[in-house]
Parts: C-alpha cells; sequence; structure tokens
C-alpha cells in the first residue's frame, strides 16, 4: 500500500539500520548511504501515520495547556523533595541530581543512580514533574519499557497513559513556544 505524500528530511549517516525520527512532529528518516527513503516509509507507512495521529493530537490537546516558570531554583526544590519522597518509597538510594537542557527527553536515570532532569520540566505542573522522575527511578528496576516496567509504574500512576499524552502535549506546547520566541528575536 502506497504511503501518503509526506514531507520528510533524509539524513544520511554511517549507521547500519534505517530509522525514522518524529521528535520534533516532522519526519526525519535517517539511512545508512545506498538506502532509498521512499522504500522506508513505505514499508513502515502504518506506523508513520499511528505516530503523526498521536502527534497532531498532542498538538491539539497543548492549546488547553498552559505553562509554568519556574526558576530554576524552584524546580530544584521541588526535584529534590519529589526524589527525596520516591526515594523511602522505593527504597532506593539516588547519587546526584542534575539538572540539565535535554534536547529529546523529560529525564534520565543512570545506572549509577544519578538522575538528570530536563530545565524545561520547570514548566510542568508538579504532578507531571512527579511521574518523569518515578517513571525514571523505575528503571533503576527494569530498564526497559516492557510489561514489568509499566506495571511497576502503575502500580503508583495508573492513569499513566495520560500523563504520557500529557507530556507529549507539553513537548510540543513547549517546542512551539520556543519556536515562537525564537523567530520573534530576528
Amino acid at each position: 500500500m502506497p504511503h501518503k505524500k509526506l514531507n520528510y528530511e533524509v539524513v544520511y549517516r554511517p549507521i547500519k539500520y534505517p530509522r525514522i525520527e518524529l521528535k520534533t512532529g516532522k519526519i526525519v528518516v535517517i539511512l545508512p548511504e545506498g538506502y532509498d527513503p521512499e522504500q522506508v516509509l513505505q514499508k513502515h507507512n502504518r506506523w508513520v501515520q499511528d505516530k503523526l495521529k498521536i502527534i497532531n493530537q498532542a498538538i491539539r490537546a497543548a492549546e488547553n495547556e498552559t505553562l509554568l516558570d519556574r526558576s530554576r531554583t524552584e524546580l530544584r526544590e521541588i526535584v529534590e523533595k519529589l526524589a527525596r519522597n520516591y526515594e523511602k518509597e522505593l527504597g532506593i538510594n539516588i547519587n546526584k541530581i542534575f539538572l540539565r537542557r535535554m534536547k529529546t527527553k523529560w529525564a534520565s536515570c543512570s545506572s549509577k543512580r544519578n538522575l538528570t532532569i530536563n530545565e524545561l520540566t520547570k514548566h510542568l505542573p508538579e504532578r507531571l514533574l512527579g511521574y518523569i522522575i518515578y517513571h525514571e527511578l523505575i528503571h533503576l528496576f527494569e530498564k526497559r519499557h516492557n510489561d514489568k516496567f509499566w506495571w511497576l509504574v502503575s502500580k503508583k500512576y495508573p492513569d499513566y497513559p495520560e500523563l504520557e499524552r500529557q507530556l507529549l502535549a507539553y513537548w510540543f506546547l513547549i517546542r512551539s513556544r520556543r519556536d515562537q520566541t525564537a523567530s520573534d528575536k530576528r
């Protein structure tokens, strides 16, 4: 089945397997030399269409959200409080907590138990910030996003699918505001 005519960017890299990214809401086909982007898109057409539908729903949902604007200090205080509470609840120890600007994710937790939180989370409601931290700490028990991982997450956040949708909406809202601010400065 041929795919709908899609706007996409092609990037050739020294990689082994092709992949499709939609992190910015735009299709980027990342390919090893010699691959045809049309073939890759046709093969993964259903997946691309499903992801675009989810992204478009998130963008529409973002229209109803507002961004908070905490200071870095306020964000650090909230993150520290939430992380320390979850530390006790989960019976774990966090090594260090970092706040950094991250391009493609809200947070990460390393095997050394370092928790890194995206500075952009300063715009999120505290409940979503708590969910992000909990999600990352659960990776200390289960590395991958498999059934066991989501079962562990659902013990604290049974509404995690809705929280994931909200995070996606905020992701695109923050990106659109950042893009708008950049274009206003030109």
